[in-house]
């Protein structure tokens, strides 16, 4: 039944946010209702039914929520040289766990908001979510003096790290987006690549992705107990 719901809302390209307030119930409880840990009361599938016959009718008419991330490159260049500056230091701070840092600290910020961060798109890759941008903007911060690639070891592999050139630009990230990136940070920042990975694979976003693909920030908000730092409160 649950999957049916989701199928159904994403067929007619409607948000969660949309089909919640027809209902007549908040978002976080349909969330709920789509990973199948509550279940609709008859009265309510009755209204669904009529929901969703009604705007497979008139399709036109519905309010469809965009998802493409909205690229923010000044911000995502700050929040990069501010990792830089707080954790590249760090032995296993490398090109793979910049890249896990990168998506825990979009994707917790779109759980947690609602809204883009930094927006970047990110792709599955067999070890884990890879920015698409993340290439052409650092060369260019590398190639405008913002920070300087460099090759190590860890252990016996060959790693690739950045050194910051300049400070980060802190006005451009309110207290709330500096809260966020300093907790996955945190949690995070001394984990090996391998241990991120494999953390990346356990999450909903990657795990319900076909390799090679975007990854919609609106599978956020099905992720397990272990990731989701959302209070979606008693319903």
């Amino acid at each position: 039944m649950a999957k049916k719901i989701v199928a159904r809302r994403k067929a007619l390209g409607v948000s969660q946010e949309e089909l919640a307030t027809r209902l007549g119930m908040s978002r976080p409880t349909l969330i709920k209702v789509e990973k199948g840990e509550r279940a609709l009361a008859p009265i309510e599938k009755e209204k669904l039914e009529e929901i969703f016959a009604s705007l497979e009718g008139h399709s036109g008419d519905v309010n469809m929520r965009i998802t493409v991330p909205q690229q923010n490159i000044d911000k995502f260049q700050s929040v990069l040289l501010y990792i830089l500056e707080k954790v590249g230091a760090k032995p296993n701070v490398g090109l793979t766990v910049l890249y896990k840092l990168l998506y825990f600290i979009d994707f917790d910020y779109y759980e947690k908001y609602e809204q883009q961060l930094m927006g970047l798109t990110y792709i599955k890759n067999t070890h884990g979510p890879t920015p698409r941008e993340f290439t052409t903007i650092v060369g260019q911060m590398a190639d405008q003096g913002d920070l300087e690639p460099i090759r190590s070891r860890h252990f016996a592999y060959e790693q690739k790290k950045y050194l910051p050139r300049r400070s980060p630009n802190l006005s451009l990230l309110s207290g709330q987006e500096l809260e966020v990136i300093d907790d996955v940070l945190n949690r995070y920042a001394d984990k090996s690549a391998s241990a991120l990975s494999e953390m990346c694979h356990r999450d909903t976003p990657w795990n319900a992705t076909e390799e090679g693909e975007d990854i919609d920030y609106e599978l956020a908000f099905y992720r397990p107990d272990e990731f989701s730092v959302r209070d979606y409160g008693e319903l």
